[in-house]
């Protein structure tokens, strides 16, 4: 079967970007070369993809003359030293050796390789404010006036995509200067559901349920903040609401409680501390984690929820992806006429 487009998917997680551009593009792009380098993702990726070769590791190993030859980039780099909960160090931000910040500097240097038709990137909100702007006047400068690409860019709220998450991200649309349209218009979606779409239709395992000693230390904790005049705490989601943004790193559960009456044994079934509260306050299940960022539910979860909150954490909002995917793919099609 000869495909259309091929397209290498760099800092891939799970796969959330790549399930986007499929869902979009059908059969016409397939993927030619994977690399991420956490091991646990790589785990969770093998389980949904059915390729023919390895994902490779450490990108700044990678050879950028070993990379097959490729007409779109898929890259969610690191958004750690950019996001508005980290420490905001952006290029300097250092981790094992690696400066984060920079990653996106070996998305350009393969790119600047191969040369392909569209760049594609998604990273947090702050990426555009950080360091009064002038973290993204680099990026967006590599990308323009050293390689030669038209940059578009737009921040979306997943929440208008049809997935009840509050979500806002940036995405970077980058086109070869010999096939970039004059403009590139973003998709408008106005799509709104709440989290009972999202909630699992059976009664779920008690271990998700907080112990009454947890809850209590949670309320504590919330009020001395509240003393001070800070936001910080724990909170109840209403499910004719949404959620909020779910994070890197898997923090947040507390900040997406739910009260799901449908608890009907307080037998505890991991260690906890005190017993399970009585007012059925429970954090999201992974499996409401994934469809918080529109996964499909045939999508396997194949390891412990600990790596899995971590993992839909830092991936992307399939129905986001998808809408802007279909936008590229019209750009691409026209060019090929």
């Amino acid at each position: 079967m000869t495909y259309k487009y091929k397209s290498i998917d760099l800092f891939a997680g799970i796969g959330g970007i790549r399930l986007g551009f499929e869902k979009a593009f059908g059969k016409n792009i397939e993927t030619a070369f994977i690399s991420e380098i956490d091991l646990n993702a790589q785990k969770t990726y093998k389980a949904n993809f059915n390729d023919k070769f390895e994902i490779c590791g450490d990108i700044t190993k990678i050879d950028e003359k070993n990379v097959p030859k490729f007409d779109i980039c898929l890259a969610g780099f690191p958004c750690q030293s950019f996001s508005l909960a980290g420490k905001r160090l952006g290029f300097l931000d250092d981790y094992k050796g690696l400066s984060r910040g920079t990653l996106f500097f070996e998305v350009a240097r393969i790119c600047e390789y191969h040369k392909p038709k569209v760049i594609f990137c998604e990273n947090v909100k702050g990426l555009l404010s950080h360091d009064k702007g002038r973290t993204y006047t680099i990026i967006k400068n590599r990308l323009e006036k050293e390689l030669h690409y038209k940059v578009f860019e737009e921040v979306l709220n997943s929440r208008n995509f049809g997935v009840p998450q509050n979500r806002e991200r940036i995405y970077i649309v980058a086109f070869r200067e010999d096939i970039a349209p004059k403009q590139f218009k973003f998709p408008k979606s106005n799509i709104s559901t709440t989290l009972k779409e999202i909630i699992e239709e059976n009664e779920v395992s008690a271990k998700y349920y907080l112990s009454d000693t947890y809850l209590e230390t949670l309320r504590r904790h919330r009020a001395r903040h509240e003393l001070k005049g800070n936001g910080f705490g724990y909170q109840i989601r209403s499910l004719d609401d949404v959620a909020g943004a779910i994070v890197c790193g898997g923090m947040g559960r507390e900040r997406n409680l739910i009260i799901d009456k449908r608890l009907s044994d307080f037998t505890p079934v991991t260690h906890i501390k005190g017993q399970i509260n009585r007012e059925y306050v429970r954090k999201l299940t992974p499996r409401e984690w994934a469809r918080l960022q529109g996964f499909p539910d045939d999508y396997i979860l194949p390891l412990a929820d600990v790596h899995l909150y971590k993992q839909f954490g830092n991936t992307v909002t399939i129905p986001v992806i998808t809408a802007i995917a279909k936008k590229i793919k019209e750009v691409l099609d026209c060019d090929e006429k």
